[in-house]
């Protein structure tokens, strides 16, 4: 069967599954290739926790607040390479990565725009395919070993996995170019389905910059594409002891899209990690963000701007482990909601009897820009801990017109002063992004969006 022929409908039973299930039958076929023989193992593992898993539901606690019924109820078609041009893709160019991307269309690699060079010796940026065999035999060694805990999308990403994007830093190797990963999706008449894939290896002493773009092919702003497909995406990142990773994911899919993430994190020890995260796309979008510290005096530093409108429905569940002492989190979640949209904010604080001196702070912030807006948040701390310094809290607020009076009072008119505190608020994350000409395109979407 030919991939243009080729479709399926996203449903899994309510029970306990089965491989006869001729709707999952037919899901696996969407999406599991026929041949990767380096990947069999892997492939193998995630197809039986499939078949073992059931579609989620809001009856699921951590699904409760999220409808997947326009994901469980469409008819998608598998995704098809696409050959783009380097004008196609000018929208997402960033002079600081200009000599250090990965461009994945349809979930497919596209080593003709890609461009990699001048990186320190000995670091990898590319695809899995383009990994010698004996290297492929240390990758088995991180890919797909996070996975394993990840909900029932993470398990079909690891059935179908195929092009992977790979970042490896050497032992005591510092990066000082930021490595941007695209990952570019085009809608079809038809709707579509493609998966996306990274795998961050960070070794002892190195540092590394990177960018993970999800983005989509449109004629004008990508909000006003109402072209349905769904981008099943999951990324791991390992930041070794005394490495230093700072990671920037944008997911600014189609208006019509369907995003579902995981990103899983494993840290050991004396090592940092920082996620910046900014949503803006997609008309369901969900990321699960699972993270591990796995040594003592593990620095974790966890930021995120959510900015929908309209009908946009956005998730962030987060979930962090501290194993060790001296363990420090610090995570700031902001959503900006504005006309019928949907925020919902889940994170959790796991500080077990082990992790003494932990040092933990989460806040989620959400401003509503519209009397329909909507925002569910649940902030947690778990601790059994008993020598610990930990916070945690949530606000949900309007624009105060006490200050719009005074910006008024200072000269500026209603629109000018509304949207400089919109902007204020949005700041304090995208502040965080340390590649400039990023910042200032974020910044300027933000604007764009809360637009009355």
């Amino acid at each position: 069967m030919s991939s243009g022929t080729m479709t399926a409908a996203i449903a899994f039973s309510q029970g306990q599954p089965t491989a006869v299930d001729p709707n999952l039958d037919t899901l696996i076929e969407l999406f599991v290739p026929k041949e990767a023989p380096a990947l069999t193992a892997i492939r193998k593992h995630g197809l039986e926790r499939v078949r073992l898993s059931k579609f989620p539901t809001r009856r699921d606690e951590a699904w409760r607040a999220t409808d997947l019924s326009l994901l469980k109820n469409t008819t998608f078609q598998r995704a098809e390479t696409v050959h783009l041009t380097a004008a196609d893709l000018d929208i997402f160019a960033l002079p600081e990565t200009a000599t250090s991307r990965l461009i994945f269309a349809n979930g497919h690699y596209m080593p003709e725009q890609s461009c990699v060079v001048g990186l320190p010796a000995g670091v990898f940026v590319g695809n899995f395919t383009e990994l010698s065999s004996e290297q492929q035999k240390v990758i088995a060694n991180y890919l797909g070993q996070q996975s394993t805990n990840l909900d029932v999308f993470a398990a079909l990403n690891d059935a179908g996995l195929d092009d992977v994007a790979i970042v490896w830093v050497p032992k005591n190797i510092v990066v000082e170019q930021p490595i941007q990963i695209l990952f570019v999706g085009y809608g079809a008449e038809q709707a579509t389905a493609l998966q996306s894939r990274c795998l961050v290896i960070a070794e002892t002493g190195s540092q590394v910059n990177l960018v993970e773009y999800y983005g989509a092919i449109a004629q004008g702003c990508t909000d006003q594409d109402t072209h349905c497909y769904f981008n099943n995406a999951l990324t791991e990142v390992w930041v070794e002891a005394n490495a230093r990773v700072n990671h920037v994911r944008v997911q600014r899919e189609a208006g019509g899209a369907i995003h579902i993430g995981n990103t899983a994190i494993a840290q050991a020890q004396d090592s940092h990690y920082q996620l910046t995260e900014v949503n803006f796309g997609a008309k369901l979008s969900r990321h699960t963000v699972n993270l591990q510290q796995n040594g003592p005096q593990t620095e974790t530093i966890l930021k995120g701007l959510t900015v929908i409108g309209a009908e946009q429905l956005s998730d962030t569940h987060t979930a962090v482990y501290l194993q060790h002492p001296y363990g420090t989190v610090d995570q700031l979640q902001k959503c900006i909601i504005d006309g019928s949209a949907r925020s919902v904010f889940n994170g959790q604080i796991h500080v077990p009897q082990k992790a003494q001196m932990t040092n933990a702070a989460q806040l989620n912030r959400n401003l509503l820009l519209s009397p329909k807006a909507k925002v569910d948040t649940k902030p947690e701390l778990q601790i059994t801990a008993d020598n610990v310094k930990c916070a945690h809290g949530a606000t949900v607020s309007q624009l105060e017109a006490e200050e719009i009076f005074y910006l008024r009072s200072r000269g500026l008119n209603d629109y000018d002063a509304r949207h400089l505190l919109i902007d204020a608020f949005a700041a304090e994350i995208l502040d965080t992004v340390a590649i400039a000409h990023l910042q200032h395109a974020l910044t300027g979407c933000v604007a764009c969006r809360t637009v009355d």
